[in-house]
């Protein structure tokens, strides 16, 4: 069974460990999103959930009110095709529509495993992002969920 809680402020180490450990979606520099860059998604415009096994953080999601889209989503590559993700996805869905929202955005690369996961949980492709990524759409939680 897949352990999901709210994300919080010392969780944020152990989420860099995720986010710099994908192979996809990678930062261009490494240090570019610094711990303190979390802290306002996790406590002020948004919420945040960790996905653990034991006491690893297996992946972890983050989403903005305030500019209605989704911070992160990552898993580590040794927890990828487990259900982390969605569970994830799902967690983090539910709680953003449950706030009145009914819009919400994100970008991620061409051609990637993240494209193909978002296209099958109901995202709609919405253009180019910048030279290597998509924005994806989503109107509403979507049937499934």
């Amino acid at each position: 069974m897949i352990e999901i809680r709210e994300a919080n402020i010392y969780d944020i180490p152990k989420m860099q460990l995720v986010r710099s450990s994908v192979f996809e979606n990678k930062l261009s520099e490494p240090g570019k999103i610094k711990d303190q860059d979390y802290i306002p998604f996790l406590e002020q415009t948004g919420r945040g959930w960790v996905a653990e096994s034991g006491d690893e953080i297996a992946g972890f999601a983050i989403v903005d009110l305030k500019n209605e889209n989704v911070w992160a989503l990552f898993v580590k590559p040794e927890f990828e095709g487990r259900g982390y993700g969605k569970v994830l996805h799902t967690e983090m869905l539910k709680w953003y529509f449950l706030q009145g929202k009914n819009y919400l955005w994100l970008s991620t690369e061409k051609n990637t495993r993240a494209e193909k996961f978002y296209l099958k949980n109901g995202w709609q492709p919405a253009g180019n992002f910048n030279d290597f990524e998509i924005k994806y759409e989503l109107f509403g939680l979507p049937e499934k969920f």
